[in-house]
């Protein structure tokens, strides 16, 4: 019987067995996190060329209605959101003074420009939703894209 407890205690088979049991749960969560960090990524993605595309719409002179209603409208049917999550600033700048009405005319003599930008808002809810890392109450993630242009 001790020369068998001698052997079974020098015996290595099924240490691997072991050391893969101990290290496979850190494996698993570290590609669920990186699987959940590239969907995010990838979501931000389609917000930004969607809120880009629009812009690139309005600028062909395809816009059915105010330019801003158009802008509105593409970003929201691009990206796959609800208009009101989409948000279209359009201004006026004079000698680098932002006016209120993007319409008007700046004074003779002054550096105008005009410019258009799109913000679109978006929730990204993760495969474990987590309370964690700036997290909503739901336990989604608060994601945007953006694009602007200077019309003028």
């Amino acid at each position: 019987m001790k020369k068998f407890l001698n052997l079974l205690k020098r015996d290595e088979r099924g240490t691997s067995v072991i050391e893969l049991a101990m290290v496979a749960p850190v494996l698993i969560t570290l590609i669920i996190g990186v699987s959940d960090l590239s969907l995010a990524y990838s979501e931000k993605l389609n917000l930004e060329q969607s809120a880009q595309r629009a812009v690139e719409k309005v600028m062909q002179r395809s816009a059915n209605g105010t330019t801003t209603g158009t802008l509105r409208a593409e970003a929201a049917a691009t990206a796959g959101v609800d208009a009101s999550e989409v948000t279209v600033d359009a201004w006026l700048e004079c000698d680098g003074v932002r006016q209120d009405n993007y319409d008007t005319t700046c004074t003779s003599g002054t550096t105008y420009a005009r410019y258009l930008s799109v913000d679109i808002q978006s929730e990204y809810e993760p495969m474990f939703p987590l309370k964690v890392f700036g997290a909503n109450d739901n336990g989604n993630y608060d994601i945007n894209g953006h694009a602007g242009i200077r019309t003028q």
